[in-house]
């Protein structure tokens, strides 16, 4: 059959094989960079990859500041004791990894996921990690002054004895964490969630809890001196042994709560 006998509108095979062709090389070199860039971030010779796959990388003790890690898969990665002084990880997946004692000092990880992470002893001054999920995330002796927690997933995270102080934490969700010996002079947990929420002998001096959830928590021993509990839902807490010098304790919502006398109101 000869092809000037086709009708007009049919197709030509030669054009089809030649769109074929050329979008299989495009897909492969595509391949091939982003291959490249995965390896040249490993080897310390880029500073971005961002939405690379390095799950289970091993980046112990590294100095990554200022690394662009942009939506990467960062699953179960070793950051043990590494430098991520500045670095982009927003929208990161960093579930299960471990961030033990690294420094991520003014680091932007919004909406990043580290749940079930292990930040403990880390180093998140100035960083914002606004929306981001942190549940079950091991925080104990976190250092994070001045940090964004907005809107943050934190349920059942554990962060004793962490310094959090003059962080916000407005519209976080914590419910069920683990906050006793925490050092949050300042911070500000306005409208945010603490179901069952333990804050046992923490330093609250000077905090915001206007609106918040604190139903079933316990503040046995909370320093809470200065504090604003205006419109705070305190169902079955407990404010045991708790100091409440310069609170207005009745602009609080109040229902089978127990005082620090050890009364209950009503």
């Amino acid at each position: 059959m000869r092809f000037q006998n086709l009708p007009l509108n049919a197709p030509r095979p030669a054009r089809w094989l030649r769109g074929a062709i050329v979008l299989i090389f495009s897909c492969l070199a595509s391949h091939g960079t982003h291959a490249g860039e995965r390896e040249d971030f490993i080897a310390g010779k880029s500073k971005s990859c961002q939405k690379c796959d390095l799950v289970e990388v091993n980046f112990k003790r590294r100095d990554l500041s200022g690394v662009d890690l942009t939506g990467a898969n960062l699953k179960n990665a070793n950051f043990h004791d590494a430098r991520l002084i500045g670095a982009k990880l927003d929208g990161a997946q960093l579930d299960g990894a471990n961030l033990n004692k690294s420094d991520l000092s003014r680091a932007s990880l919004r909406k990043a996921n580290l749940s079930e992470a292990m930040l403990y002893g880390a180093k998140l001054d100035g960083a914002s990690l606004e929306a981001a999920d942190l549940s079950k995330a091991m925080m104990g002796a976190l250092r994070a002054t001045r940090v964004d927690f907005r809107a943050a997933n934190l349920t059942q995270a554990d962060m004793r004895k962490a310094r959090i102080a003059d962080s916000q934490f407005d519209q976080a969700k914590l419910d069920g964490a683990a906050l006793d010996f925490a050092f949050a002079r300042g911070a500000q947990f306005t409208n945010a969630s603490l179901l069952g929420a333990r804050l046992i002998n923490a330093e609250l001096m000077e905090s915001k809890f206007t609106s918040a959830n604190l139903s079933g928590a316990d503040l046995y021993g909370a320093k809470l001196r200065d504090a604003s509990l205006n419109q705070a839902k305190l169902t079955a807490s407990s404010l045991r042994k708790a100091d409440l010098t310069g609170v207005n304790i009745d602009a609080a919502m109040l229902d089978q709560t127990i005082m620090p006398d050890g009364s209950r109101v009503p």
